[in-house]
């Protein structure tokens, strides 16, 4: 059974960072694009334990969703610090709302990402993913969640494969995300 995603909002008051549109971000001077980048790997990267991180931590989740599905800006994302932050949030996250929009933010920059740099670590995405789904085989709600996000990265992948003649190590796939995803597809 496939999950229709809802449409994301965010609200743009509670944002802790400034809510530019995708097409401000894609046009930023490279200064204004990594102190925009920073702000928000240190706004998911934040461990507070008061009540107000999960709930804004989503929030940016959110935002990040809504600019995520411009080519340029996905481009950037994912090629930028933003995305080892997100791999480890990924890992770190006890909630499984932030786990989910967390996923679904790594599919959004996978499918909409024009090029992927050489240095993106796409393996490690690959390994938290698998670990996830197969520590929460049982929870179909965080499963159905994560399993885009690992679909739109092997597409990706294989994408780029198709582009390269010679494929860099970063873009290994671990044989145990062919096995986790044939055992989701035979199992449902």
């Amino acid at each position: 059974q496939i999950m229709k995603q809802v449409p994301v909002r965010f609200d743009w008051k509670a944002l802790q960072i400034p809510a530019y549109s995708a097409e401000k971000l894609s046009s930023m001077e490279d200064a204004d694009w990594n102190d925009f980048l920073q702000q928000t790997c240190l706004l998911l990267g934040s461990t507070e334990k008061n009540t107000g991180t999960p709930r804004s931590k989503l929030n940016l989740l959110y935002y990040l969703c809504t600019v995520a599905v411009h080519r340029e800006v996905a481009s950037r994302m994912i090629n930028s610090q933003l995305f080892p932050v997100l791999i480890q949030q990924l890992r770190a996250a006890t909630n499984c709302d932030i786990r989910a929009k967390v996923a679904r933010v790594i599919g959004l920059l996978a499918l909409h990402t024009s090029e992927l740099g050489a240095s993106v670590p796409v393996s490690e995405a690959f390994i938290v993913l698998t670990e996830l789904i197969r520590e929460n085989f049982r929870n179909s709600k965080l499963k159905q969640c994560l399993l885009p996000a690992l679909g739109e990265l092997l597409y990706l992948v294989a994408s780029e494969e198709v582009k390269k003649e010679h494929p860099s190590e970063c873009l290994v796939v671990p044989s145990a995300a062919y096995t986790v995803l044939m055992r989701c597809l035979r199992e449902g």
